[in-house]
């Protein structure tokens, strides 16, 4: 009996199917890495067998994924729209990540803060790529030009902030866990 090729059942026999093509292993491999027979992943993959909550769990620990990132149907916050906070010269752009990092497109429009009392520090990691203009990035008393195309990262616990040079910059700003607190909170 073959399970119905629609909804989650499908959505999730794809993804598996899709995820191993893409590690470029055989039914073999992942059979081997999920401790299952190979007849009975091809079954999964055609829907030749019922999907069983254990075998997923298996089965996205063995494809390096969650199962949440393997069942996740949840698509309508696929649009972003911007939060102005115009006191600080940002217009941000949620994107969702992991549960364990943040990603967040920003534009600016302000120089950084003219005070090394005005820099933050908090616990985590900070990651940040400029998508267009001249971002400077000032890491306790020293000053760093980003330019267009170009990446930094750092810890966060270092007293921080960053602002243009002249005129507007975009960056996509990452966090860990930990920094996006530290974030959330300023």
């Amino acid at each position: 009996m073959t399970q119905e090729d629609d909804g989650l059942d499908g959505l999730v026999r794809k993804r598996i199917r899709a995820l191993r093509v893409a590690q470029g292993w055989s039914l073999e491999d992942l059979a081997t890495r999920a401790r299952i027979s190979p007849s009975s992943l091809s079954r999964i993959e055609n829907g030749q067998r019922r999907l069983a909550l254990d075998q997923l769990v298996t089965l996205a620990r063995a494809l390096d994924t969650s199962l949440d990132q393997l069942v996740e149907t949840d698509t309508d916050d696929v649009i972003a729209n911007p939060a102005i906070d115009a006191a600080h010269g940002l217009m941000r752009w949620p994107v969702k990540a992991d549960p364990g990092l943040s990603v967040v497109r920003q534009r600016m429009t302000n120089p950084p803060p003219d005070s090394l009392a005005k820099l933050r520090a908090h616990p985590g990691r900070e990651w940040l790529v400029v998508l267009s203009g001249t971002a400077i990035l000032l890491l306790g008393n020293r000053r760093f030009r980003v330019e267009t195309n170009q990446a930094a990262e750092f810890p966060t616990m270092l007293p921080h902030a960053i602002g243009t040079e002249s005129g507007p910059c975009e960056i996509l700003g990452i966090f860990d866990r930990d920094a996006r607190r530290g974030h959330q909170s300023e």
